[in-house]
């Protein structure tokens, strides 16, 4: 781990230059250390893939000072299991293709993938959660297939609905609520993912696994129709399992 100063108020902590299940533990296991310490002079703790940022009050403390009081190096960060004891899987609806994944066909070509080969393999594997970020509720993926790695658009769109779940380079994610974006959209989910009106607000955190499950048009449907009765169950869509 490196720790460094980036400017009077910011703290920066690097771990393995890497994106992985081990590194995203390490990462989330410092966040919880330094939140039980309730330093008051830290504002804010931002962590991503392999890194945690901290902003400091400089009325109350120095950078220099709030690391010594945290004194993360001293901790026994190697002896954090790759696995957590217990997972939380997000099972999401997702109708493929048409005009709701209008990129679907470009990134089964530039795969030389059919267009239901594409679909399997992205709803084959749960994807853990490494971060939320760009718009509320917008899960950052790790796990996907180098079989249908594509690169983001080369125009993004200017609105893609919410909803709609796709693939930029080696990452998949989806759009809780309508925004501008260049991910190649290949398929869209009914399900209303962060709603500020609901506790929780988002259906998933960081360190949750989400999994893809193919839907009809027919089944689309019945799901918006059932949560605009306010009759969905979303606790079906979970799934709880111990790990080791």
């Amino acid at each position: 781990m490196e720790t460094k100063i980036l400017n009077e108020q910011t703290i920066i902590y690097y771990f393995e230059n890497e994106i992985s299940r081990t590194t995203f533990n390490k990462v989330q296991h410092v966040v919880t250390y330094i939140e039980e310490q309730q330093l008051t002079s830290i504002l804010e703790i931002v962590p991503s893939y392999r890194s945690i940022m901290l902003t400091i009050d400089t009325t109350v403390d120095v950078p220099k000072t709030v690391i010594a009081q945290l004194n993360i190096e001293a901790l026994n960060l190697n002896s954090i299991s790759k696995e957590m004891e217990q997972t939380r899987t997000i099972n999401i609806p997702v109708l493929y293709g048409d005009e709701h994944g209008p990129d679907l066909e470009e990134v089964a070509q530039h795969n030389d993938l059919s267009i239901d080969e594409v679909v399997k393999i992205h709803s084959s594997n749960p994807y853990l959660i490494y971060l939320l970020g760009f718009m509320p509720g917008f899960p950052f993926l790790g796990g996907l297939s180098e079989k249908i790695h594509t690169p983001r658009r080369s125009e993004p769109r200017t609105k893609i609905p919410a909803g709609s779940v796709g693939i930029a380079n080696n990452q998949t994610g989806l759009y809780p609520k309508q925004s501008p974006g260049g991910w190649q959209i290949i398929g869209q989910t009914p399900i209303d993912v962060f709603n500020i009106n609901r506790e929780p607000m988002c259906l998933y955190q960081p360190g949750d696994y989400i999994k893809f499950y193919s839907i009809t048009q027919e089944e689309f449907e019945d799901i918006k129709k059932q949560q605009q009765n306010n009759t969905f169950d979303y606790e079906r869509l979970v799934t709880i399992e111990n790990g080791n």
